[in-house]
């Protein structure tokens, strides 16, 4: 069996622009790897919608752990060409999370999105946030100054919805330092919306590459308290997917098929300890959500694939029970209508 994608045009081209991202991106962290470290390429895997009648994906995930706590970049188009019922008729996305070994570089998320709805307008969902355990302002000027060079007249709006975004509300701070977000993004000009959705991938994944490699040619060995200061960004990173992410939700909720692409995410290790400190300043239910994700982690916090599809499964149900709880997640100036699309 195979991925069978969307016959439509504008489906089509959008899954030629993330594969082309993902293959850049790839070969660019794969180099890193020749270049600072043990030369072990990204290796490939997939997964099937619906045994491929409504598409799939791939993800590309790193090998080389002397260089990577973990990372991934995934592919993905979901569609419903032959299906009179859904309102959805694609969706096609590039998502990829880069989490460094050393807490000296920054992890880096960027995702790119085209979405397709039975009659009505098609829009992009744009983003890129710069998440560092250690704080470090070239690389987070060099980091902005791109973002504004490749967004340029969205660049405010983007950054203003990317801190409403990535802030967390009970822990009063944001997931990360340097935040751009854009949702339901369209104009009446589709070619300049397809180029802006390519260059911004393009742009922002070489700015991350190159951040990367001036610290990687420095060799500079971390401190023990650069790495507990690394698992305990992580252990925020887990929290903000896991309990405010509108995406990881959306994607848990619509099928089953991909827990351990959608988890793809999340770093190897968390502190237990600090995660549990957090259940008491959450608001009713996520008290709850935030306890049986911490009773599936064990005691060294290891987040291991057996981990990733118990936390799936544990996020899953637990917006199933509370539907309502989803009022309280992220959201831009509106809210993406993920779930709904996929239905009847």
């Amino acid at each position: 069996m195979s991925i069978q994608l969307s016959t439509s045009k504008e489906a089509i081209d959008a899954y030629t622009l993330v594969t082309n991202i993902q293959k850049h991106f790839v070969s660019k962290l794969n180099a890193l790897s020749l270049t600072h470290s043990e030369n072990i390429d990204f290796e490939e895997s997939t997964w099937l919608r619906d045994e491929g009648v409504h598409g799939g994906g791939n993800r590309f995930q790193a090998k080389d752990f002397a260089l990577f706590n973990t990372a991934s970049v995934n592919v993905s188009q979901v569609h419903y060409d032959k299906n009179e019922n859904k309102n959805l008729l694609s969706a096609t996305a590039i998502s990829t999370i880069i989490h460094p070994k050393n807490p000296l570089l920054p992890s880096v998320h960027i995702h790119i999105s085209y979405t397709q709805i039975k009659n009505q307008k098609s829009y992009w969902r744009i983003m890129a946030d710069l998440n560092p355990s250690v704080s470090n302002q070239k690389d987070y000027v060099s980091f902005k100054l791109s973002l504004k060079d490749l967004t340029k007249a969205f660049f405010d709006e983007g950054i203003k919805q990317g801190d409403k975004y990535f802030y967390i509300p009970s822990l009063k701070k944001h997931r990360g330092v340097s935040h751009f977000y854009l949702e339901n993004h369209y104009s009446d000009d589709e070619v300049k919306d397809y180029d802006f959705a390519q260059t911004f991938g393009l742009g922002i994944i070489d700015t991350y590459i190159d951040i990367l490699n001036a610290t990687l040619e420095k060799k500079i060995s971390p401190s023990k308290e650069e790495m507990q200061k690394q698992l305990d960004y992580h252990s925020l990173y887990l929290f903000q997917v896991l309990t405010l992410d509108r995406g990881t939700t959306s994607g848990l909720l619509i099928h089953s098929q991909n827990n351990l692409g959608i988890m793809a995410s999340l770093p190897t290790h968390v502190n237990k300890k600090l995660l549990s400190s957090w259940i008491q300043i959450q608001r009713s239910p996520q008290d709850e959500l935030l306890e049986n994700i911490i009773e599936v982690i064990n005691d060294e916090g290891l987040i291991d694939n057996k981990t990733k599809e118990a936390l799936a499964f544990v996020v899953r149900e637990h917006y199933i029970k509370y539907p309502q709880a989803l009022s309280l997640q992220a959201s831009g100036n509106t809210i993406p209508k993920t779930v709904d699309n996929h239905k009847k």
